[in-house]
């Protein structure tokens, strides 16, 4: 067993954030449909939370926006001439690609790949599979930029492997760590990695939702598994349960989330809730080690209740005591049902024993809490120091990102606003800046207008 430790990677919130209700089965983000966001404020509600948990001692860094919006979506339906004649044809004729095209969604980087650390992979290596998100227009043309990114980030072969996306196709629709959850005794010892997938694609008569989608495939968990090497006892495959799915359930993390060997979910998550529990306590025995799991029923948290609070979105992260923290939004302090069993939870004498609350409305607003908004990487000390260090969250780079969004962000934006080329070049000239803040040269080129 190895000396390892886990780093969240953070997405920072671009510039063109805005609430456009682009994901159909994410009831928060068709709730707030053509609100007026705030840019500035989401990028510093997330700021915050990085510096706060890098400050608390958790390892902490950041992934970057991508460039928006996206002209070469729009070039490649027909919308032609120059990029303000693109986005003024555009809006007059197709809002909702437009927005597509301008979407922020990229922040949400629990959704950017699936990652397996070097103590469960067949060579060794930190492996990362880069989610298609096929699902959803607006975020099926990420994967690109994204695999361009984590290269970037980590891009010694000796210790990293990145995986381009599988392919774009409904069989393999893949929604990255979302749907995953890595179990184990310690981030450097040998664990199990469950992949929790909506639907079989190959097996019509297989239950499946009925009002919203099934986002991740079971052939796309168990090609994932394949690229990273994992043996087969330590990938474990489980259903989600579709009637959740159908309340507003658009991915695993909404329901469920886990950390070292604490399995923290609601009794509705799974479809096969026995035949789930038994599969993972046997795997971990396997390595092993003892499944602790908390499960909340739904006398006490009722399915509508986890989604409106995300409850479960949330960070379950490891202390020096031994102990866990969860890093909740502050929504869940405000659901007297979910503010009631969070009481009990760290008074329970249980693995987790503290709250760490954050305000991050902007983000909630669009359908993405704590649990969305970063990408685990669980790392030895040569693959840390190995990665790209302009990335890791400390005071100073903390101060040159919030000196950058106050610099260059919107503190108001509205659907029209789209529309305005000025933005688009507001978006260009704060990224090729941000490109040098993180020490990053040409993280851009060739995905500019």
């Amino acid at each position: 067993m190895l000396n390892a430790r886990e780093f969240n990677f953070d997405g920072l919130v671009g510039p063109s954030h805005n609430y456009a209700g682009l994901s159909f089965g994410n009831v928060a983000s068709h709730r707030n449909l053509k609100s007026v966001s705030n840019p500035k404020e989401a990028a510093l509600q997330g700021l915050a939370k990085m510096r706060s948990l890098a400050a608390r001692g958790f390892a902490q860094g950041v992934l970057p926006p991508q460039v928006r919006p996206n002209f070469r979506l729009l070039r490649s339906i027909g919308f032609t001439g120059s990029d303000a004649d693109v986005l003024a044809r555009a809006y007059r004729e197709a809002p909702f690609i437009l927005a597509s095209a301008y979407s922020a969604s990229p922040m949400w980087t629990a959704n950017a790949a699936t990652v397996s650390p070097s103590a469960d992979t067949a060579d060794g290596r930190v492996h990362f599979t880069v989610a298609n998100l096929n699902n959803k227009l607006h975020r099926s043309y990420e994967h690109e930029q994204t695999a361009r990114t984590l290269r970037a980030l980590f891009g010694n072969d000796r210790h990293f492997l990145v995986h381009d996306s599988l392919p774009a196709t409904p069989a393999f629709g893949d929604e990255g760590a979302a749907n995953h959850t890595r179990l184990c005794a310690s981030h450097g010892a040998p664990g199990i990695e469950m992949f929790a997938y909506g639907r079989i694609e190959f097996d019509p008569d297989a239950p499946s939702p009925r009002r919203f989608p099934a986002r991740q495939t079971l052939e796309a968990s168990q090609a994932v598994a394949r690229l990273h090497g994992l043996p087969d006892k330590r990938a474990i495959f489980i259903q989600q349960e579709p009637d959740t799915i159908d309340q507003g359930v658009f991915h695993n993390d909404v329901i469920a989330v886990g950390n070292g060997n604490v399995l923290f979910y609601h009794q509705h998550a799974f479809r096969d809730e026995r035949g789930a529990m038994a599969a993972l306590r046997k795997a971990l025995a396997d390595v092993q080690t003892e499944l602790q799991a908390i499960r909340v029923s739904a006398a006490e948290v009722s399915v509508a209740d986890a989604v409106s609070s995300y409850l479960f979105n949330s960070q379950l992260l490891s202390k020096t005591d031994g102990r866990m923290a969860l890093v909740v939004p502050q929504e869940c302090e405000e659901n007297p049902a979910v503010a009631r069993f969070l009481r009990h939870l760290t008074g329970s004498g249980g693995p987790i024993d503290e709250l760490i609350s954050f305000n991050l409305r902007q983000s909630m607003r669009n359908g993405g809490g704590p649990a969305c908004l970063r990408l685990r990487v669980a790392l030895t000390e040569d693959e840390a120091a190995a990665m790209h260090q302009g990335v890791v969250m400390n005071e100073a780079l903390y101060a040159s990102l919030v000196a950058w969004v106050e610099k260059h962000y919107r503190d108001r934006l509205a659907p029209e606003d789209l529309v305005d080329p000025v933005l688009a070049v507001e978006v260009q000239i704060a990224l090729e800046e941000l490109e040098g803040i993180l020490g990053l040269p040409r993280l851009y080129a060739n995905f500019a207008q």
